[in-house]
């Protein structure tokens, strides 16, 4: 009996659907056969829709004769030397900061190309996201979880976005090394999952740090429990990325082409200029401009 008042039930609620599809703006048989009579399939619609098939729909789309005669001449250019790609990562700001300071240390130095590591730097800027995360997770513990602070630590617990100010902090306090000491890797160029996965490692932490207020830990407890959790993430940044060199060897040439090496070089040694360690080029994009 019971299976029979299912079914019955489940059949006029189909019943009905179809009713109202039909009757309450839906897309009537009728309506149907007026829509496919206003595609006709014409021999330029099957070109269209081949060329569609196999190609990509920007490139389709580009008109060449706007290409013609774009105006390329700016008035403040940055010089340098070979082409750096950000790939599938979000480090513009990070590869955008990194060039401006490469073009003053080609130019000081009249190197024929430099490229200084973007995954080293990179490596500590999620470190220190990470931190900035679980640090304020600490800092609103006692606030509810629907406050908006809140939520949106937890929607953006770590990405891979930044500024250039934040190129500048990350140079100034872990330093620079060249590309050859901390080269790219599959996850640095890929940053989507690897950033995706130490999110949810973030939120699991953060549920733990209000968890451990909650209970009324002090805050000796919760530094101890947050530096044990950063561990984790330095440990799953250096599966992905490699470990940041504490010290490399490192040989460049001039633009004569001449050796000049150094050994046991450091991220804060004199290795580069002094003043490219220390440029901070969120202030200082010309010569001549500070900003206070």
């Amino acid at each position: 009996m019971k299976k029979q008042m299912i079914s019955v039930i489940v059949l006029c609620a189909g019943l009905l659907s179809v009713q109202a599809q039909d009757k309450n703006g839906g897309i009537s048989p009728e309506m149907l056969g007026q829509i496919r009579q206003s595609y006709q399939d014409t021999a330029s619609d099957k070109a269209l829709r081949n060329a569609i098939g196999s190609n990509s729909i920007k490139s389709l789309t580009l008109n060449q004769e706007k290409q013609v005669g774009i105006d390329t001449d700016f008035s403040v250019k940055v010089e340098s030397k070979g082409i750096t790609d950000q790939q599938s990562s979000g480090r513009c700001w990070l590869f955008t900061g990194l060039n401006v300071m490469r073009a003053k240390a080609i130019a000081r130095f009249g190197l024929p190309g430099l490229e200084f590591s973007q995954t080293y730097s990179f490596f500590w800027d999620q470190l220190e996201k990470s931190n900035l995360f679980l640090q304020g997770i600490i800092d609103t513990a006692e606030k509810p979880m629907n406050d908006q602070t809140v939520e949106w630590l937890f929607k953006h617990p770590l990405s891979d976005g930044g500024t250039f100010t934040g190129v500048a902090d990350i140079v100034g306090k872990y330093g620079l090394v060249p590309k050859e000491a901390m080269p790219e890797t599959y996850s640095s160029e890929h940053t989507s999952l690897m950033s995706s996965l130490i999110g949810l490692k973030l939120k699991e932490y953060g549920l733990s740090l209000r968890e451990m207020v909650e209970k009324g830990a002090s805050a000796s407890d919760l530094e101890k429990a947050k530096t044990e959790m950063l561990g984790t993430v330095y440990r799953m940044l250096a599966l992905n990325l490699g470990v940041p060199p504490t010290s490399f060897d490192y040989v460049r040439r001039d633009a004569q082409g001449r050796r000049q090496s150094c050994r046991n070089g450091t991220p804060h040694s004199d290795v580069f200029p002094r003043e490219i360690r220390r440029y901070r080029f969120a202030y200082q994009l010309r010569d001549g401009y500070e900003r206070s």
